[in-house]
């Protein structure tokens, strides 16, 4: 009897102190201010930033060794999948030549708390795009990376106010929705007929593009994800993970609210996802523009961007292959993805110095 009331005493007690522990890390957690790691020098910035676009507060992550050097805006995917705490992963070597700039769009991450949900839409968030170019840019042009989303928002902002970028990346390029979506069902479902996966077969014999709801593309995305169709590269994916979830960049209680406001922004935007079609929509973007494009890219399917760049009208046009990555090649392939972006953006900025009066 008493050898069952020491069990039972030692268990209640290594169960308080697990407890303690548990919220003494969640207190700490708290405590820590946001923030982000310094960067060496003079002239160098690095620093999250407030900045109210279309009268709405939306945080933005600004790193760079040197203030002067030309701004590189990231546009986010998603939608609602803001990257603050990963952006210094995959931007140390950018940072030596730009001033990389992260931004949080409204209702994602650090810009979703008091967010009105009825005024998201892709054309509210080009405009906040046009906006944070400007103030950015102060009267200069800068450069713009979208991915995914981001790469929608990014060439509709381009094709509307080429004057502001010097260049225009695009990686997991969105083309044609409809299109895009059954390449990809297409694909999936014959990697799940190799495998003999019936459990994957059933399910997608449940949906088919074009789709409707936020169900469909989750049901689809979970298959993908499996195939390595969505993420290839899994192993350089993971190496961020830590960042992910204890980077400085997101308070606690940003990261405890981030799904529910990705979920909202997958939700409420879903009309104007339901809707691309640029091969219609944007025949020219009267800048240079480079697609960083993923071999292994089966959710905004590679082929559609090959087919875009055969016909869109620009000063240049330059698919940029990245032969061990898919969708998000600035997680799988983030050095390869810093250099090849400072060897086609350094010179064009180089170029228009010269040009200069």
């Amino acid at each position: 009897m008493r050898s069952a009331n020491w069990k039972t005493t030692t268990i209640t007690r290594i169960l308080k102190y697990i407890i303690f522990i548990i919220f003494g890390f969640i207190l700490l957690l708290l405590l820590i201010p946001t923030g982000t790691s310094p960067i060496v020098g003079s002239n160098s910035i690095a620093e999250l930033r407030e900045i109210h676009l279309g009268g709405f507060p939306q945080t933005v992550l600004l790193r760079g060794n040197n203030k002067d050097n030309p701004f590189l805006l990231y546009v986010h995917g998603g939608p609602g999948g803001g990257q603050l705490p990963l952006a210094p992963q995959y931007s140390q070597d950018l940072e030596k030549y730009f001033v990389v700039v992260h931004w949080d769009q409204r209702g994602a991450g650090a810009s979703c708390r008091n967010v009105e949900w009825e005024t998201l839409s892709l054309e509210r968030i080009v405009q906040d795009t046009l906006e944070l170019a400007q103030i950015l840019g102060d009267g200069k042009k800068i450069f713009i990376l979208g991915h995914s989303w981001g790469s929608l928002v990014a060439a509709h902002s381009v094709q509307r106010r080429p004057e502001l970028f010097y260049a225009y990346v695009g990686t997991g390029q969105l083309v044609h929705r409809n299109r895009q979506e059954l390449l990809s069902y297409n694909w999936v479902t014959a990697q799940a007929k190799k495998a003999n996966d019936s459990e994957a077969l059933e399910e997608l014999a449940g949906i088919h593009p074009p789709y409707t709801s936020q169900r469909e593309f989750s049901l689809q995305r979970r298959w993908l994800e499996k195939y390595h169709g969505d993420t290839y590269a899994v192993e350089s994916e993971r190496k961020f993970r830590w960042a992910k979830y204890f980077g400085r960049e997101y308070s606690l209680i940003t990261r405890i609210q981030y799904i529910y406001c990705f979920k909202k922004s997958l939700e409420k935007l879903l009309p104007d996802r339901l809707n691309v079609d640029l091969l219609s929509s944007a025949p020219e973007l009267r800048v240079p523009v480079f697609f960083f494009t993923g071999r292994h890219d089966y959710n905004t399917t590679f082929a559609l961007v090959e087919e875009w760049a055969e016909v869109l009208k620009a000063p240049k046009v330059e698919i940029v292959w990245f032969e061990n990555a898919g969708h998000s090649v600035a997680v799988e392939a983030p050095e390869e993805f810093q250099r090849r972006l400072i060897e086609k953006l350094l010179p064009i900025y180089q170029e228009s110095k010269k040009q200069e009066p």
